[in-house]
């Protein structure tokens, strides 16, 4: 079979309890027709490894705990490396349903009016057409803000600033694979507001997630507290970046083949 052009890319962090029945859905045949599989896994302290090698799939290994936002930079990478076109982002714990892979996937290949295909696509959570989806009041307050400064500074409306559902074009991943133009550790609204501000095309559709099961999630305890204020931190340090110092602005497409 020849070179797939999609590339599935999942960051894990101790997620031996979801990984294998989430590994379940993606082996669907409409799925492995037209997408490779990646696992970042991020030094993990079970078996996370290896039950995705026992399935077959591309597991990287990392000695230390690296952070999500490394773990995706990881797969970036890699997917710049094999010249996959496309790439699509989920989390390892099964919250993103595998009925959004082909409509995200098709929507990066779907040109507007004008003939441009977007760069990322948002899966939202919160959207008409979304399936309802459970969130704390710190959480609730916490999007409400980024969405305010989101528009304030970058003139679009983003419903789910937050989702880590989404498709990247290979401009887009390829760009976000580059020396410090990603977050190592909260890539949400802070990557958002600067691919809007450096012109990147960014869309957002209706996508259905699920609550956790199993495990413990990233945003536990006063995690969200402690991230509510660094992502409001790094969303006005993003604006400074670009907006003052004009930081990337006119070289995103350096390097990268098309």
């Amino acid at each position: 079979m020849g070179q797939k052009d999609l590339l599935i890319i999942i960051p894990a962090y101790n997620e031996g309890k979801n990984i294998g029945a989430f590994l379940d859905q993606l082996e669907r045949p409409e799925i492995t027709e037209i997408a490779d599989i990646l696992v970042m896994n991020d030094a993990s302290l079970d078996h996370t490894g290896d039950i995705v090698r026992s399935r077959g799939h591309k597991v990287v290994d990392h000695v230390y705990n690296l952070g999500y936002g490394s773990g995706l930079q990881v797969g970036y990478k890699y997917a710049m490396g094999k010249d996959y076109r496309y790439l699509i982002q989920m989390d390892a714990d099964g919250q993103h349903d595998v009925c959004n892979i082909l409509p995200i996937y098709r929507k990066l290949k779907t040109a507007d009016e004008k003939g441009r295909c977007p760069d990322i696509v948002l899966g939202s959570r919160f959207m008409e057409g979304s399936i309802t989806y459970p969130i704390s009041l710190v959480k609730r307050i916490a999007y409400s803000m980024f969405r305010m400064m989101i528009r304030m500074e970058a003139g679009r409306k983003i419903q789910d600033p937050t989702t880590g559902l989404q498709g990247l074009s290979r401009r887009a991943f390829c760009f976000y694979a580059g020396f410090n133009h990603f977050d190592d550790k909260y890539p949400d609204a802070n990557m958002i507001m600067q691919m809007l501000l450096l012109g990147f095309c960014v869309e957002e559709m209706p996508a259905v997630m699920h609550a956790r099961t199993e495990g413990v999630s990233m945003h536990s305890g006063i995690k969200p507290v402690i991230y509510m204020f660094r992502m409001l931190f790094s969303i006005i340090a993003v604006w400074v970046r670009v907006k003052l110092f004009h930081v990337d602005v006119g070289t995103v497409d350096e390097g990268v083949i098309s």
